[in-house]
This record gives C-alpha cells, structure tokens and sequence, in this order.
C-alpha cells in the first residue's frame, strides 16, 4: 500500500477516536448533574500532558520505535476507556470519582498518540523522500475528516448524551491500535547509552528553550492553547441551552447541536490544505496572528449569535474555526519538525503537546469553568443565555489581548518562496 494512502488512514482513525466524544461529552456530562465538572473532565487532557506525550515522545526517540509505541497507546487508552463506558451504563447512579479516575486513565494514554502520529508521519514521509510541509497537510486533513465522521455517528446514533459515546471511541481505538504496528518502521538512538544523563532522557529537547525565537514560541504556545479546548467542552452545551428558549427549543441547532458544531471540522479540512501555501508565503508569525485573530471571532460571534436569526454568526464561527486551530496546531507541528534536529523529532513534538494540549489548555478549562459558572450558573431560560453570551466575549477579549502582544513581542524573519 502507498505510504500516503497508509498514513491517510492512520490519521483518519486518530482523530475518530477523539471525535467520538470530544465536542459531546459535555452535554453527556450535564445530562448526568455533573455540568459543574465539565472544566476537569477537559482539563485532565491537558494536565496529563504536562508529561505523559514528553515521556513517551523520550521513550520513542531512544527505545522503542514510534509506531509500536503508538499502537500500545491506543490499546492502553481503549482498554480503559471501555471501563468508563461500562462503569456509566451499569452503575445505578454515576458517581464523579469512578467515572473520572477510568477517563483520565485513558486520556493519560490517549494524548502522547497526538505527538507519536506526527513522529511517525514524518519518518514515514521522510523516508520516502517526500516533502512534509508538502505532503502531510493532505494527509492530516483526513484525520479531520475522521473527527467529522465521528461526530455524525454520535449524534445520529443518539449517543450525543450517551455514555455509549465512550464505547464509541473505545472501538475505534483499538482498530488503530492494532493498525499502527504495520506502519513503517521509526528510527531510535541506539546510541543513548554512551550519551550524557540529560540526553539519553530526552531532556536536551527543553534546550529549545535557549533560542530566544523557539523560547517565545513556546511561551504563545501556552497562551494561545488557552483556547483550543474551550468550545470543544462548552459549545455543546451552550447550544443545547437555547432550549430553555421557546423560539429556539425545536431548532435544527439545538436538536442537532454536535451535526451543527462539526461545520468547524469541515472548515478544517479545507483550511489544512492551505498551511503549505500560507507558511511558505507568510511565514509562522502571520500564520499565527491569523489563527489568534480566528479565536477572536470564534468566541464573540458565539456571544452574539443564536440559533433563530443570528444562526448565520454560528455559522461564521464554524468557518474561522479552521482557520483558529489548524494554523496553528498544525502550522506550529510544522515549524517545530524543521527547527529542531532529527534525534530531537519526538521529544520536540511532546514539548508542542504538552505546552498547548497541557500547561495552555489545562489553564484555559478551567478557567473557563469559573467563568462559566460564575455569570452562568443555576440560572434559566433567557437569563442564562445572556450569562453564556457575557462568558464567550470574555473569551473573545482574551483572545484578542494574546493576538496585540504576539504581534509586538515575537520577531521572526521570514522569506517568502518563489514561485
């Protein structure tokens, strides 16, 4: 089979795993009475990767071989995301702890997988001969296209407020689990043994650190992680309360709130195709300030729009989406594979991961969280929507304070290709 075709479908059922109950497990989690935990169930993905994709990542680049680590981790995350899903279905009455503890058991397996797909699409293209900045945003575009897959099957399915949407993503997990160990094989350093204690555990790759321009790359990496995962746990929810609303109770949008959330993946997959062209042309400072400009109106067309009339603001929200996290989660994958070394491939990858999925989105869930509940609440009807409204301009304030500094503070020269 095509290396390209091989990785195509890797990538596909990377992101359908996620799909499965990422944009619904709010609304599963509030249908449940725990809508007050909807912030640590998210934020659990980034507190685990504040280490586990970096001790994996290490563990890649000097041990065990990308691929095989990759199937593991999917194996491991399935296995006990299977258990939360039967513990749900069968407890008479579900409990915080058990649920929590069995998701962040998986999650904590799940989130180096973001890294680990990468590192092997990259090998695989590599050797190959291919181009990655070329080659891989067509292939990675199918993993949004899982995502969307994914989505549609939890809602048509009724699994959107279903524990079943945890069986879901269990299945599909352990199918690339066990797809992953076909791939192409990944280089290890075998020579980490005559290497100092510092590099032989991958911690040489927090020397990045030293260059002043991947320093502030990282250090917006956080900032603007804040965002990625705010409308993923809330948006669910927030479009399913407009019917609290008369006018809008029997809305497609809010019978359909997952069909309606995933037009952001479709946007995605047209906005992937345009990375190679933007980067090349503009370079990653502008590809960024456009994906920070993108969050900005994210959230404020949210806090203005509804499902009736103003569901075309929810539209245009769902199109600048692409733009908001492709340009610079994948964007920034890219920059990062050609500023470090090849030995560092892996562990430079998790350093990505943990910054954003970990230290930026953990701060920005929770964060959220309070806001939510402080102008949210308890609150009904017309009075919480316009709580909800007040939450995403907040949001939408932030995200446009983080896009005014990066313009200031971060210098990068770029220089555009020839066509």
């Amino acid at each position: 089979m095509n290396i390209k075709l091989r990785l195509t479908v890797m990538n596909f059922l990377q992101f359908a795993v996620w799909g499965s109950y990422l944009t619904s497990m709010g609304s599963y989690l509030a249908g449940i009475g725990l809508a007050e935990n909807i912030g640590i169930f998210y934020a659990m993905q980034g507190i685990v990767s504040l280490f586990m994709p970096a001790l994996i990542g290490i563990v890649a680049d000097r041990w065990v071989q990308a691929q095989k680590l990759l199937g593991v981790c999917h194996i491991l995350a399935a296995t006990f995301m299977i258990a939360t899903g039967y513990y749900a279905l069968t407890a008479d009455s579900v409990a915080f702890a058990p649920l929590f503890t069995l998701y962040s058991l998986s999650v904590a397996f799940y989130m180096p997988t973001l890294g680990l797909s990468n590192s092997v699409a990259y090998s695989g293209l590599s050797g190959a001969g291919l181009d990655t900045v070329k080659h891989f945003p067509p292939i990675r575009v199918w993993g949004t296209i899982g995502f969307i897959c994914a989505m549609w099957c939890c809602d048509l399915l009724g699994y959107q407020a279903s524990a079943r949407q945890f069986l879901q993503c269990a299945t599909l997990g352990l199918i690339l689990g066990t797809y992953a160990f076909t791939m192409p094989q990944c280089p290890t350093n075998k020579g980490a043994a005559k290497k100092s204690l510092v590099e032989a555990l991958g911690l040489n790759a927090f020397a990045l650190f030293k260059q002043k321009k991947m320093a502030l790359f990282f250090i917006f990496s956080i900032l603007l992680g804040v965002s990625l995962q705010i409308t993923n746990g809330f948006a669910n929810p927030f479009i399913s309360d407009f019917g609290q609303v008369a006018e809008y109770a029997d809305t497609f949008g809010v019978k359909h709130a997952n069909i309606l959330i995933s037009l952001s993946q479709v946007s995605e997959t047209l906005c992937i195709l345009l990375i190679p062209f933007c980067l090349k042309r503009f370079g990653i400072k502008k590809v960024m300030l456009m994906a920070m400009l993108a969050w900005v109106l994210r959230f404020g067309l949210f806090g203005l729009g509804n499902p009736g009339a103003g569901v075309w603001m929810f539209l245009l929200s769902m199109v600048v989406y692409g733009v908001a996290f492709d340009f610079f989660n994948v964007s920034g994958s890219l920059f990062v594979d050609k500023e470090t070394d090849d030995s560092l491939r892996s562990s430079a990858q998790g350093l990505f991961v943990m910054m954003t999925n970990g230290i930026g989105a953990t701060i920005g869930t929770l964060s959220a969280q309070q806001v939510i509940n402080h102008f949210v609440g308890d609150s009904t009807g017309v009075a919480r929507m316009e709580g909800w409204s007040h939450s995403w301009m907040i949001f939408a304030a932030y995200a446009l304070v983080v896009a005014l500094v990066f313009a200031v503070v971060f210098k990068y020269k770029h220089t555009p290709a020839r066509e």
